[in-house]
């Protein structure tokens, strides 16, 4: 199933390969940190899902509010990921899951699931490159959001700091 997801966020996105490259970067990142705090498998699977969906809102957002500021992303998102995932046969516990990840990635307090701090981490190490974000930068968003060591030490490794 995550292959299926992959494949039709691309074909979601077809056509914008900078919605596509960060997707794929987030997924990646997010990977590596669930292995690296031993998530359970199933937990895993929902998260990679997340993962690769995270931003389905944004293209909606734009077209609404003219904008992809993160409350328009977490406010349509979850209809959107519903919609492709229900489409593709996801089950629904996963589905649910998956939109509530979707509707808060730019919420960052009360981040109390494993799930939840792993995808808003991998999303950061993307946006503060793809953001060119200064080594100062890294290191607050270091210090008032990460929390697994996994996360840190990519964050710290990636920014030298």
């Amino acid at each position: 199933m995550i292959d299926t997801v992959f494949r039709a966020m691309i074909d979601y996105f077809a056509g914008d390969p900078k919605r596509i490259q960060h997707f794929i970067k987030v997924h990646a990142f997010a990977v590596a940190i669930a292995r690296g705090e031993n998530m359970l498998p199933q937990d895993r699977y929902t998260l990679e899902i997340a993962a690769l969906v995270h931003d389905i809102g944004i293209k909606i957002s734009e077209v609404k509010y003219n904008s992809s500021a993160g409350k328009y992303q977490e406010l349509e998102g979850p209809a959107q990921a519903d919609k492709l995932l229900t489409g593709l046969g996801v089950d629904r516990p996963v589905i649910d899951r998956v939109c509530y990840l979707v509707g808060h990635h730019h919420t960052y307090k009360d981040i109390k699931d494993l799930d939840y701090q792993i995808l808003v981490e991998a999303d950061f190490l993307v946006n503060l490159y793809e953001d060119n974000e200064s080594r100062d930068v890294a290191l607050n968003v270091r210090d008032r959001i990460f929390r697994t060591e996994t996360g840190k030490n990519l964050l710290s490794t990636i920014y030298g700091i």
